[in-house]
């Protein structure tokens, strides 16, 4: 009898594991990097304008909305990721478990609304180059996507995803909150708007809701676990902590931006026209703010090209695909927006209207699906008894999203009036 036991298997992309320590290592390096994808995922180029205009529009009155919508993402990322972690697999396999065909009908919504997003997330990365460098906005998105296209070229994609998507969120909040902090804003201000707001704003916050837990996004990181093998009611504490790590790095990043442009905004300062976040970085520190401000854009920007593609292919495969084939695919999807952008030189903003629809009507039916896993079909969960303060938190949730889907329509409804 040989006194050696093969290594246990190791979550896709990295190296053989030989102990538990060593197991465990690689599972925090993968659910870090799982928090991260989707965290950078949500913070992109929509991201900031919204903010931006946000704060414009609402001042320190903001904080509340902010505040607000991160405990709503939180609810409902709790549920995603404890749900598809706990039973191993993706919305979609969930969605034909529960009604066959169900879950391709989520996935086609996911990877139309993805591959168009992609576009302008292409062309956000072109702008973010142009601010940083002065370099063509086409050439800086083509630039941008073959970036992106490296991650997932290399043998151990799974590794450098995870390590790519940490860098550049750190590198978003570390630039960002230095621009927060020569901006001055009134911090003292803004923290008793969170507590007695000065205004509310029910579509502010909703729109937040939906830009950060909308679509593709809630899906990122808890896909990306799946991937990683990190499932099974014996991962529930980490997967859960995981979901709220996340939302709350999505929301200093949203915080730390919203000050950054409140500062200018308090110091008296007019920012109108488009761009107004790179006004309020030029505004605030000068030349060397534009071009921090095209670090930051250009950061989110790749970030949601890799983010986007990669959870738009996780919905059209399986866990049983191989993930060579699941590289090539994503790979394919960079590709194809990358060669749209640089052909239109711009996302449509028809189709952009149609994909943000499209982007509405995913939270609600995918959501809708997991709920029904979670209260009807403990099978599919592995025996695994789920808590129902935690499902009821969820269906009260999934009301909000219902009027997020519906708000989403009137973007069709426009495009014929």
């Amino acid at each position: 009898m040989s006194s050696s036991a093969p290594a246990p298997s190791a979550p896709e992309g990295h190296g053989p594991v030989t102990g538990p320590a060593a197991m465990r290592a690689v599972n925090r390096s993968a659910l870090l990097g799982a928090l991260f994808l989707m965290a950078t995922s949500a913070i992109g180029p929509g991201f900031i304008t919204q903010t931006a205009n946000f704060t414009v529009q609402l001042g320190a009155a903001f904080a509340f909305a902010i505040v607000i919508s991160i405990v709503v993402d939180i609810a409902v990322q709790l549920n995603v990721w404890r749900i598809i972690g706990v039973s191993g697999l993706k919305a979609h396999e969930l969605g034909n478990r529960v009604l066959p065909g169900l879950g391709w009908f989520i996935a086609a919504l996911v990877a139309t609304g993805g591959l168009v997003f992609n576009i302008g997330n292409t062309a956000g990365g072109g702008l973010g180059l142009n601010a940083m460098l002065g370099l063509d906005a086409t050439w800086g998105g083509i630039i941008t996507a073959v970036i992106a296209v490296g991650v997932f070229v290399s043998k151990r994609a799974g590794v450098a995803l995870d390590r790519i998507v940490v860098v550049l969120g750190v590198v978003m909040i570390l630039v960002t909150g230095y621009v927060a902090f020569v901006s001055r804003p009134p911090v003292g201000e803004a923290l008793r708007n969170v507590v007695l707001p000065e205004d509310v704003s029910f579509l502010v916050i909703t729109t937040l809701i939906g830009g950060t837990v909308g679509g593709y996004i809630t899906y990122a990181g808890a896909h990306r676990i799946v991937d990683a093998g990190i499932t099974g009611v014996d991962s529930v504490k980490q997967i859960s902590r995981s979901s709220v790590v996340s939302i709350v790095l999505t929301g200093v990043m949203r915080f730390l931006l919203f000050l950054a442009i409140l500062g200018v905004v308090a110091g008296g300062a007019q920012l109108t026209g488009e761009n107004l976040a790179a006004q309020a970085f030029q505004s605030a520190a000068g030349e060397v703010g534009l071009r921090l401000f095209g670090i930051i854009l250009w950061a989110a920007s790749i970030s949601s090209v890799i983010g986007a593609a990669y959870t738009s292919v996780s919905f059209l495969t399986t866990t049983r695909t191989r993930p060579r084939t699941r590289n090539l695919l994503t790979i394919a999807f960079i590709v194809v927006s990358a060669t749209v952008f640089a052909l239109l030189g711009q996302a449509p903003s028809t189709l952009l209207i149609v994909a943000g629809a499209v982007n509405g009507l995913i939270l609600p039916l995918g959501f809708a699906v997991l709920l029904w896993v979670a209260w009807r079909r403990q099978d599919l969960l592995g025996g695994y008894a789920y808590p129902k303060w935690l499902a009821l938190l969820g269906t009260v949730i999934w009301l909000l999203t219902i009027y997020l889907g519906y708000q989403s329509l009137s973007g069709i409804a426009a495009l014929w009036s």
